[in-house]
Formats: structure tokens, C-alpha cells, sequence
């Protein structure tokens, strides 16, 4: 005899026996029940597994034919796991059902269980609507378990922690009428209407803030309002997730380290199309739901562009139903907040959890170990040596879980985000005064690698505090997605046809180095075969323009920190340099370009190699992004593989930039589109191309417009004091503030303007058209030239805000922490945008798509999308300036002999005198832009800037060109959704169908 390692759950107990190493045929079990005399189990095996054909198939639940017993048999075939018996037992338990008896069939990882069962008055079930009814509860039950995600209910811990199972008291009584009752449940979803969300909020404010429901304010209210809907996105969140696992499609995993997601409540309660009903409940009570939207603060886990797609594109994945998780970092500090302090930057902390996040669900029970540093050792298995990785250093990974829902659909997916906790492998069982202070360390220690979007690399242990943030993220993604893969699959042939993974950027890059080292040192696949894995499962979107920019690891940390890591990469380079060889022979040039390391004084692993290598495809984000990816950037991988490279242009979600922040807008367009299909649709804006000339559509639009310019003003004066006229042109450019965007090319704009109007008379100012020029942006932490653009906006601005002969002809605003529920209020309210990068630097360029969704005009280089937009509503209905991308090269070849205009010339010089103050500090942001040092072109832009400024004043004052164009902007813009994004990647790189789940 010998002891295998099996167990069975049941209330209270857990029975483990010895069990014949032969082929048995049974082994008879007596168990005693609470409240039951005995359950006789009888428990049989076979020796040899499942055919291959079996390994996949779907838990089937089955009624045995009749028996002639008083009893009704339910056969179950499903892959065994630990807490399968005790699922059953409730279910039939919840259902008022009894078991008499049960017999289990060992088949390899498989068992075929059956249950002998009578209804609660011990009489055989015989009704066949009775018995599908148990037959589906059961199936949802086995297959859908857990925290509706596809998470079993137990934690996914360290080895030597070893399988937590929960245990919940089952009693077998009688229980007449419950299977009635748990299929009416069953059948009922939340309530809408607006006395069932008064009972939900007020049912929160007691229970969930432990307010008293007589008394609570609005910060109170939006929490309780917050955890209703939350309540409506578990609900759909669930039942998608059961339909994820009963139809097993390919699913997508979006790897980014940024997601810019803003505010959650206006943009849920839209997608649930719960938001009439909402604002009505609330009014009932005595709240507004706009001063309560206005309690929740921004989710800044990300900056810039980047991050604010991954959260359009996650609305949209959810949208267009397509099986998707998102995976990410929960920063215990998001992006930086930015504070002016007489006009200079100063950065704090973002504590954006000071108050909780009633939209995150914290999965304690979701933890995977995270290792660090240590040794390789080498193992025999089975004859065969392994490597194994004895790490020196251990921290946990919890998920915390978002739901993101779709918008026209019930599908709700799930943004992960994984926070970082101490081991409790660390030394906490000492008792002596110096292990606990220790302890505590490693604790903060640990919790650091979550805590900071970003950290300064400019010191080592900055760089090494990036990469070990960048691996925990990656590792623990990675143990999630294979433990949901094998979970219901047993074949890694299988990972392909299951799997994507798509690389957001160069950030996750070493997804590819981890999934490789778990199929070959844990899995123990073998080269080849983790290797054509590697190739199939992994995509690589890069928003790198610049050849400095690819991210590179020095070689000497990434060996300390992931040992394994290291040797795994240099092994995936070796078979690469040498197949190159046979491909291309011995052009070492090619080769150390190539290569993924990087020789020199300090040698370096190049992340982006890395990423194109291993990927089957490789994406740009725009089209002329692509050309550059092709003929510079990646030119000698684009002559390898042609076939790899494709583009997508970026996009960005309708329902955050129309619906949420601009609603006024969006019951404009839908009274004239007549439909709101275009919500989920957005291909159908074209259609306001018909009524483009169309007066009352005219005035309509300008007065949608003026409301917006109102709530904006009304911001502008309680953000600054300063009050702003309406009549005026609001003028905005809104970035992350660096050299290549030009916000310094827009305030030499902004002095020229103020030069020429204290030159001219009275008469001749009143044809200025006046404006108010808005700015706001953040400058990096450690990028001081970037500091000093924010503060020579400041000192302008102060010039011109305080001078009596300018009046309301020009009037600044530096808006400061600008975020995304500042840009939901400032993008509805702008009359011109400007976007002016330097040709050949703006990778895609979302910010723009934005504001064009608006019917706001663009003043834009012919860079990134913008080329695109041309396309799209014609260059008539823009103003472009500035050189080409194919000329750019030129010119900073002429240097110090290029020719500036004499206007770019005097403004550099009233900043270099003194104009404004400040004349030492300002002296090195001149000297950046003196003609031989311009290498973002200003002076030579500068007229061509000028020419466009000039004819937006002129098509301004035309009142009735300037609404065409804006409606014009605004039907063109249906390329630029998410929506297409997302398709695109689906069909063209994914491969990934949608799978809705029914209403």
C-alpha cells in the first residue's frame, strides 16, 4: 500500500487514507456528516490519463439513466482540483437537495464523480425543468467559481506556504421551497429605478461609510453612490466572466505599466446607462450627482499620452466584447502633483488612496511570490538538467481588481493592479528587538516597488528600484495568466490558441525573458518548443520616436538583480546572432546594431531588440510613425522581417471625450444624427457632413460651445482670479511640457502678439481679435529646461495680465495639475488647439483627437496623426504650419548659416534683456534656441507659425466659416476612436474574437 497525496473536503473535516499504487478498480470510504448518520463514498481508479482528445473538455454535468432507486444520479466529469467535493456539497446543500450516497472514478487529472441525490422530502427527482434548473447551477458553480474572474477561491502563495483552502459550515436540512427560491434569485438582477438606488446608497452610507443615513455629506454621499455602482459592475463583471469560461475563447492580457484612468463614476454610470437614473434617485434625496462626481479625485497612474490610451483602449476592448484583462502597477503614489509657487514648479506627493478607491476590489486571496537576486543552480530531472533559480530576495504580489465596463453591452472586464507586500517568509517569528525593526524594514522596503510611477533613475539605486518595479509587475502578470491558462488546459500546444500578449511599450519587455524561463525551468519544456511559444504569443506596440529613447538595461544590475534573466537573454541572442549570421553573413556592423547586447564601456541589454526579435508583430502608432520605425529607427530588423511590422493609429474612447465630458454636445449630435448608435459607432459622426451648412445646426453648435466657454471661465477665475471674456478666442495648449512639444515656440508667439499690439493705436486694436491663451502641463521632476518654459509662461504672463493697454485683447492661464478631469473641462471649452511638435518627434499624438472629437480647430505641424486628420476633414479645415518631416534634416544641417525671421529674432532678444525679469535665469533657454542650437527649429518655424496664427484670427471673426469648420473637425473625427484601434489589433495582430455576454 501506498499513500497518495488526495483529500477530500467536507464540513468541518478532511479525511486523507492510504491508496493502492496498483490499478485498482475501487477503495470503499465512510464518512461521517453533521446532522447525517453516514455518506459511503466509493473511490476507484485507473492507471493510465485521459487521451489527449480528453485533456480539454468542458465540465459536463449529466443525469444518469433510471436506476430504479429512490434516488436521482448526477454524473460529473471535470478535471479534479482542491475544494471541487465541497462546491458540489453546497451547491446541492443551497438547492435543498440531499445526498444519500456518492461514488468517485479516478481518470489521470480527470475524475467522474457521482452524486445520488433526493429532494428535500427524500423522493427522487423526476421533473425535467427541476433537473436542467440543477444541472445549470451546478455547471456555473464548477466552472464559474471564485471571485467571478476565473480565480478559484483559494490564494496563489509561495510553495512553502503552501494552498489556503476556505471552509463555510454546510447543514442538511430540510430547506422546503429553497430551489424555488435560489432560481428566482438567480433570475433577478439589481434594480434601476430610482427607489431601489435610494434603498442601495442609503443601504451604503449606514453599512458600507458607517455614516447614520439621517446625516451624511457629499463626499459621504459619493462614497456610498461609488459602491452602488460598483455593486452594478460586479453584478455584469461576474456574469462575463462565466461566460469567458464556459465558451474558453482566446483572451487578450495588455501589459502597460501606465494607466491614466481619471475619474471611474461619470464614465461607469454611462456605460451601465444607469446615469438619468442616478442624478433622478439622488435629486429625490437632495444631492446633485455633479457636486458628487466632483468628490472623487483622479486615478494618475500614468503620464502623459501613453498612459491615457491603455484606458481608452481597455473602454474600448470591453465595448466591442472582446475576452480582455488589463494588468498593471497600483502606485501608492500616482504622477506627481503639480503646485506653482511664483511661477515656479514644485512637485508633492499624489496621495490618491488617502481616501480609499471604492472602485478597486482588493483580492487578498490572489498573491503570487515575486523573487529577486540569489544564485542558478543546476538540477537532474528525470535525466535531464535543469536551471534553478534560489533567489535572495522575496516580495507578494496582490491584486487589486478594477472593473471597466462596456459601453451598449453587458460586458464588464477587469483592469488588474498589482500591489507589492513583504514576504511573510522574512524572519517575523524572532522576538529579539533587532529581527523586528528588521522586519519592518524589509516591509517598507518592499511595499517602495509599488509605491513611486516612475522613480528618478539617475543614481543606481533608482535604476535598480525601475527594474525591479518593472519585473514584480511582469512576474507576477505572468504567474496569473499561466495559473488562468492551466486551469482549464493541460497542454502547452494549446498556450497559442489561448494566449496573447501585448507589450505596451518596452516597460513589460521582460514578460518575454519570464514567460520563457517558467516554460523551460518550471515547465520544463524544453528550448525549441518555449521558444516557438515565445514567437507566437507576444506583440510589441512601441511609441518611441527618437533613437536615445528605446529603454536599455545595464547589464551588471540586471545580472545581480535577475540572475536567471540574464543568462536566458544572452541565450535567445546567441541563437539570434547566429541564425542572423547564416542570413545576412558577416557584416559585424549589422550584427552589433542588432544585437541585443550592447557592447561597450558600460554593457547594456536593448530592450526594444529584445521586444522585436521575440514579437510576431511589431506595431507602430501612426502612419508615419510606421515609415520612421521602417527607414530609421528599426530600419535593419524591417529589412529581416517586413512582414512584422504594421501600424495601428492610436485612438481615444468617445464615451470619455463626448459623452462624460462634453454631454451638452452629445445630445446635440444625436438630435441631428437622429440616433445615438454613434456612441458605439462612431464611423456614423460623418453624417453631420449633411447639416454642416445648416443655420439652426449653426446656432445650436455656437451655443453649445458658449456653455462650455462659461463652465471653463467660471474654472479659470476660481482657479486664478482671473476673469476671461467670452467673445474672446480660447486658445489652449494643454501637454507634458518638453522642448520637442514647443510650448516655448507658443509663448515667443504669445510675446510677438503683445509686441505688436502696444505698438499699434486705438483704432488698430480694435481689429485684434482677442484671446485668451490657456497652457497647462507638467514639467519632469528633474528636466529643467522644462521648469524654466513653465516659468517664463508665468512671467509673461504676469506682464501682459497686469497691462492696462492690452485689456481683454490678451489675457494667460497656466492651469495647473492639469489631469483628466481638468482636460474634461478644458477640451469641451477651446475654440484652437495647438499641437506643435517639431516634424518627425510626436509618435501618434492623442491629445489632438480630442480636442478635434469637440469641433475644436487645431493649429498643428504636419506631424504623428495629424497627417491623418488632413486626410480626414481636409487641410481647409485646419491651420498647419512648420516643416515638413522630410525637410527637417535639412535645415539642422544649415545651423548657424539658417535665416530666421527678424520678429523670432526681437523676442528672443526682449526675453534675453530683461523684458520680463528673471534675465540671468533665462539666459541658457535662449541659448538653447540661438540658430545653432535650435534643433527643434523654432527660428525656422517661426514665420510659417505666425502665417497660422494670422489666418485663425482671420477665420475666427468669420463667425459662420469658423462653426462649419468646427462641425467639419468633428465629423472627420470618427477614425480616431479607440473603437478602430482596438478592431484592428483584434483581427490584424491578436487574433481574438469578440464573445458577448447576453443581456
Amino acid at each position: 500500500m501506498a499513500t497518495l497525496p488526495f483529500s477530500i473536503l467536507c464540513p468541518n473535516t478532511t479525511f486523507s487514507f492510504p491508496f493502492p499504487s496498483e490499478n485498482v478498480s475501487s477503495y470503499p470510504i465512510l464518512v461521517t456528516l453533521p446532522h447525517r448518520n453516514t455518506l459511503s463514498l466509493t473511490l476507484s481508479a485507473r492507471k493510465h490519463p485521459p487521451a489527449a482528445s480528453e485533456t480539454n473538455a468542458y465540465t459536463s454535468v449529466t443525469v444518469a439513466p433510471d436506476n430504479n432507486d429512490n434516488s436521482t444520479a448526477f454524473v460529473f466529469r471535470t478535471r479534479n482540483r482542491i475544494g471541487l467535493l465541497q462546491i458540489i456539497t453546497r451547491v446541492f446543500n443551497v438547492l435543498g437537495l440531499r445526498i444519500e450516497n456518492a461514488t468517485v472514478d479516478c481518470e489521470g487529472d480527470y475524475f467522474v464523480k457521482t452524486f445520488f441525490v433526493t429532494d428535500s422530502r427524500g423522493n427522487k427527482i423526476d421533473d425535467q425543468k427541476s433537473l436542467e434548473n440543477i444541472k445549470n447551477a451546478l455547471v456555473e458553480a464548477i466552472d464559474g467559481d471564485g471571485d467571478g474572474d476565473g480565480d478559484a477561491s483559494v490564494s496563489v502563495a509561495p510553495a512553502a506556504r503552501g494552498i489556503v483552502v476556505r471552509k463555510s459550515q454546510l447543514e442538511f436540512g430540510e430547506g422546503k421551497g429553497k430551489a424555488e427560491r435560489i432560481f428566482g434569485f438567480m433570475d433577478v438582477f439589481l434594480e434601476n429605478d430610482p427607489l431601489s438606488l435610494q434603498k442601495d446608497i442609503l443601504d451604503h452610507v449606514e453599512f458600507t461609510v458607517a455614516k447614520s443615513r439621517f446625516n451624511f455629506d457629499d463626499f459621504e454621499a459619493y462614497q456610498a453612490l461609488a459602491h452602488s455602482v460598483r455593486d452594478r459592475l460586479i453584478e455584469r463583471w461576474h456574469d462575463t466572466q462565466i461566460i469567458f469560461s464556459k465558451k474558453d475563447p482566446k483572451r487578450l492580457y495588455f501589459l502597460s505599466l501606465e494607466f491614466l484612468m481619471g475619474r471611474s463614476l461619470s464614465n461607469s454610470v454611462i456605460n451601465l446607462g444607469v446615469r438619468d437614473q442616478f442624478a433622478d434617485a439622488l435629486s429625490q434625496l437632495g444631492f446633485e450627482f455633479e457636486v458628487l462626481a466632483e468628490q472623487e479625485g483622479d486615478a494618475c497612474l500614468g503620464n502623459g499620452g501613453l498612459a491615457r490610451l491603455s484606458a481608452c483602449q481597455m473602454d474600448s476592448l470591453a465595448t466591442l466584447d472582446y475576452p480582455a484583462i488589463g494588468y498593471g502597477l497600483r502606485y501608492q503614489y500616482g504622477l506627481f502633483r503639480q503646485i506653482i509657487l511664483d511661477g515656479f514648479q514644485h512637485e508633492q506627493p499624489d496621495y490618491w488612496l488617502n481616501f480609499g478607491n471604492p472602485w478597486e476590489i482588493e483580492r487578498v486571496h490572489i498573491t503570487y511570490p515575486v523573487k529577486f537576486y540569489g544564485t542558478v543552480t543546476d538540477e537532474v530531472l528525470n535525466q535531464e538538467k535543469y536551471k534553478v533559480w534560489v533567489p535572495g530576495e522575496m516580495v507578494e504580489a496582490v491584486a487589486y481588481d478594477n472593473p471597466i465596463p462596456g459601453y451598449g453591452t453587458r460586458n464588464t472586464i477587469v483592469l488588474r493592479l498589482w500591489a507589492a507586500k513583504p514576504s511573510d517568509q522574512h524572519n517575523m517569528e524572532a522576538y529579539n528587538t533587532g529581527d523586528y525593526v528588521d522586519a519592518v524594514v524589509n516591509r517598507q522596503k518592499a511595499e517602495s516597488i509599488s509605491s513611486i510611477l516612475y522613480p528618478d533613475d539617475r543614481s543606481y539605486q533608482g535604476k535598480e528600484l525601475q527594474l525591479k518595479q518593472q519585473y514584480f509587475f511582469v512576474s507576477a502578470s505572468v504567474q496569473d495568466i499561466i495559473r488562468r491558462f492551466k486551469d482549464s488546459h493541460k497542454n502547452f500546444d494549446e498556450f497559442p490558441e489561448k494566449v496573447a500578449l501585448q507589450l505596451n511599450d518596452t516597460h513589460p519587455s521582460l514578460a518575454i525573458v519570464e514567460v520563457m524561463r517558467v516554460l523551460l525551468d518550471e515547465e520544463h519544456l524544453g528550448w525549441n518548443k518555449a521558444w516557438d511559444i515565445i514567437c507566437k504569443i507576444f506583440s510589441f506596440t512601441t511609441h518611441t520616436v527618437s533613437p536615445e529613447a528605446p529603454v536599455k538595461i545595464p547589464v551588471d544590475l540586471l545580472g545581480s538583480l535577475l540572475p536567471r534573466h540574464l543568462q536566458i537573454i544572452y541565450d535567445i541572442n546567441f541563437h539570434f546572432v547566429e541564425k542572423l549570421k547564416k542570413m545576412i553573413g558577416l557584416d559585424y556592423d549589422r550584427l552589433t546594431r542588432m544585437s541585443i547586447v550592447e557592447e561597450g564601456a558600460v554593457k547594456n541589454i536593448r530592450m526594444a531588440n529584445l521586444s522585436i526579435i521575440c514579437s510576431h508583430t511589431v506595431n507602430g502608432v501612426s502612419r508615419l510613425h510606421s515609415e520612421l520605425l521602417k527607414t530609421k529607427l528599426f530600419k535593419d530588423f524591417y529589412e529581416l522581417w517586413p512582414h512584422k511590422f504594421q501600424y495601428k493609429t492610436n485612438g481615444v474612447t468617445q464615451r470619455r471625450w463626448i459623452v462624460v465630458s462634453n454631454p451638452s454636445l452629445c445630445a446635440l449630435i444625436s438630435k441631428w444624427l437622429g440616433t445615438e448608435a454613434w456612441i458605439r459607432d462612431i464611423d456614423l459622426l460623418i453624417g453631420l457632413k449633411d447639416h454642416a451648412d445648416n443655420a439652426e445646426l449653426h446656432q445650436q453648435w455656437k451655443m453649445v460651445k458658449k456653455v462650455n466657454k462659461i463652465r471653463l471661465a467660471e474654472y479659470i477665475e476660481a482657479m486664478n482670479g482671473l476673469k476671461v471674456s467670452l467673445d474672446a478666442m480660447f486658445d489652449v495648449h494643454t501637454k507634458r511640457v518638453h522642448e520637442y512639444k514647443r510650448q516655448l515656440l507658443n509663448i515667443l508667439g504669445i510675446i510677438h502678439r503683445y509686441d505688436c499690439i502696444k505698438s499699434m493705436n486705438q483704432n488698430d486694436r480694435k481689429k485684434v481679435v482677442p484671446r485668451v491663451c490657456v497652457m497647462g502641463g507638467k514639467a519632469a521632476p528633474g528636466y529643467e529646461m522644462a521648469k524654466k518654459i513653465i516659468k517664463l509662461f508665468h512671467v509673461v504672463a504676469e506682464k501682459i495680465n497686469n497691462d492696462n493697454d492690452i485689456g481683454d485683447l490678451l489675457k494667460l492661464v497656466f492651469i495647473p495639475d492639469y489631469n483628466v478631469s481638468v482636460a474634461e473641462l478644458v477640451i469641451p471649452g477651446a475654440d484652437l488647439s495647438q499641437h506643435l511638435s517639431t516634424a518627425g518627434h510626436e509618435a501618434s499624438g492623442t491629445s489632438s483627437m480630442k480636442f478635434l472629437m469637440n469641433g475644436c480647430l487645431l493649429l498643428a505641424t504636419e506631424d504623428g496623426s495629424t497627417i491623418e486628420m488632413i486626410e480626414e476633414i481636409g487641410q481647409d479645415n485646419m491651420f498647419l504650419f512648420g516643416a515638413k518631416v522630410d525637410e527637417v534634416p535639412a535645415l539642422r544641417e544649415k545651423g548657424p548659416a539658417l535665416k530666421v525671421p527678424l520678429q523670432f529674432l526681437r523676442v528672443v532678444r526682449m526675453i534675453r534683456e530683461g523684458h520680463f525679469g528673471f534675465k540671468d535665469y533665462f539666459q541658457s533657454l535662449c541659448d538653447k534656441i540661438e540658430c545653432e542650437n535650435d534643433y527643434f527649429l523654432l527660428g525656422a518655424d517661426f514665420a510659417s507659425y505666425l502665417e497660422a496664427q494670422a489666418a485663425a484670427d482671420k477665420a475666427f471673426v468669420d463667425e459662420e466659416r469658423w462653426t462649419k469648420m468646427s462641425i467639419l473637425s468633428a465629423a472627420g473625427s470618427g477614425k480616431f476612436s479607440s473603437d478602430r484601434t482596438i478592431q484592428q489589433y483584434a483581427e490584424n495582430t491578436w487574433g481574438i474574437q469578440p464573445c458577448r455576454c447576453p443581456f
